[in-house]
């Protein structure tokens, strides 16, 4: 009985699970017939927004910037060219002083040199009258000497007459004699003169060869009395000096340094590889032995501007190219620039344009000459060599680009693009070559871009 009764509620817990299992069949059975299929729609592709500009082509001006420190053109080193003591001294004879060409700034003790001068012109002046006294002499040896020829034709006359009376009674031998001994004293006397005209040339050019002597000794007495004063040999400021009234200074002492105010030049240092695109590109070489300042003033065609900046305070000054400097810099492995800016003291304003003075921190910027139809796009848009375009049919293309060389913020390209092209400047990531964009002209981008490639912004 137990366990018919156990068998009988397994079966009822079972045929409790059916009306439920029915009741769902129904409902489903119900819902499938009223269902309706939904509507399907057309995939429909959404355009993606990019940024993008016309590629331009342009008079492209190469342009290149770099920094060094302002020197001056001109520096004059001060040096005592004679000893002796300090007398005067210019009264603003100080550090960062400014001097015209010809002011006098410093003088040594003259007298010593006065002394000198006054001893080599006594010593000239007995010189020139010796001079004169040998000319007077030799004058008068030549009146003597025409005397005793006279007198020597008269004797020798004389004793022609004598001879000819000989071996008669009227003239005895020993006359004869004693008028051949007049003729011999007359002759010796004539001789003495003739000696004594003879020495008396030699005698005129010792005294004109130590008459030239004294006075070259004369003129370099007189120069360092010239050097006794010391001026500015052009416009210049002061350096620093330690001279005093009284300080005795000896022969090629350093004084001080005056730093030329008509010329400052600046040292830029600028990449090998940017340098080189300030060059008109040829395939010319240059002729043997031609390499001189003027040709290389030809090859560097480039302008020039120097730049001081410190925080909103910016001004600027015209330059122009001066020369390469002979090596490369060993540690930034840069060629040297050097670049000259004419009166750098003109045109100051206190407190909005100071003077280039030695020692700013510029920034130079080299412009080359202008490169016509050149191909530029922004330099953000270069992405591994490739950019991308969107095409006539709105779809984003990815195009492999040559370029020539990059400044700022610019590309120069010399394959790959032509003008017109519409080049993606905006991020595309992800990018998915030949999907459907939606352009958006970026006028900012472009203008920017051509007024950089032109010249007429800043470098980026």
């Amino acid at each position: 009985m137990e366990q018919a009764k156990h068998f009988l509620r397994r079966i009822n817990r079972r045929l409790l699970v059916i009306p439920p299992v029915l009741l769902g069949i129904v409902i489903f059975w119900l819902m499938k017939g009223n269902y309706e299929e939904p509507e399907r729609q057309p995939i429909v592709e959404v355009a993606r927004p990019l940024r993008i500009i016309e590629v331009p082509q342009v008079a492209l001006v190469p342009r290149v910037v770099g920094h060094g420190i302002a020197q001056a053109g001109d520096v004059w080193s001060a040096v005592a060219e004679v000893k002796g003591r300090v007398v005067m001294e210019h009264p603003e004879l100080k550090p960062g002083a400014i001097f015209r060409a010809g002011d006098e700034i410093l003088r040594i003790d003259p007298a010593e040199y006065e002394l000198r001068i006054a001893q080599l012109e006594a010593e000239i002046a007995e010189i020139q009258s010796q001079q004169a006294r040998l000319t007077s002499e030799e004058k008068n040896l030549r009146a003597s000497l025409a005397i005793e020829q006279e007198s020597l034709t008269l004797a020798e006359r004389d004793l022609a007459r004598l001879e000819s009376l000989a071996g008669t009674s009227s003239v005895t031998r020993s006359e004869i004699e004693r008028k051949q001994r007049e003729v011999l004293a007359q002759k010796q006397s004539g001789q003495s003169l003739t000696n004594s005209l003879n020495i008396l040339p030699a005698q005129q050019d010792s005294l004109a060869a130590t008459l030239a002597a004294k006075r070259a000794s004369l003129k370099l007495a007189q120069l360092d009395l010239d050097h006794t004063t010391i001026r500015a040999p052009f416009d210049c400021r002061v350096g620093d000096l330690n001279i005093e009234i009284g300080q005795f200074l000896s022969a090629g002492q350093q004084l001080f340094e005056g730093y030329g105010t008509d010329l400052t030049e600046v040292q830029a240092q600028i990449p090998i590889n940017r340098a080189i695109t300030l060059l008109p590109p040829t395939n010319e070489p240059l002729e043997p032995g031609s390499l001189d300042m003027e040709t290389m003033r030809r090859v560097f065609d480039i302008d020039a501007t120097v730049r001081l900046e410190s925080g909103d305070f910016q001004v600027s000054w015209p330059a122009r190219f001066a020369r390469v400097r002979e090596q490369l810099d060993t540690q930034t492995r840069t060629v040297m620039i050097v670049v000259a800016v004419d009166k750098p003291y003109e045109n100051i304003i206190p407190g909005k344009r100071p003077p280039l003075a030695p020692g700013m921190f510029c920034e130079v910027e080299l412009q080359g000459q202008p490169r016509t139809g050149q191909v530029v796009i922004p330099r953000t848009s270069l992405r591994d060599g490739h950019v991308y375009l969107v095409n006539d049919e709105n779809r984003l293309e990815r195009r492999a680009v040559d370029v020539a060389f990059s400044q700022g913020g610019l590309s120069c390209l010399t394959d790959g693009l032509k003008p017109g092209d519409r080049l993606v400047v905006s991020d595309p990531t992800p990018a998915v070559e030949g999907m459907l964009v939606e352009p958006q002209l970026d006028l900012v981008v472009e203008e920017t871009l051509i007024d950089e490639a032109t010249a007429e912004g800043p470098v980026r």
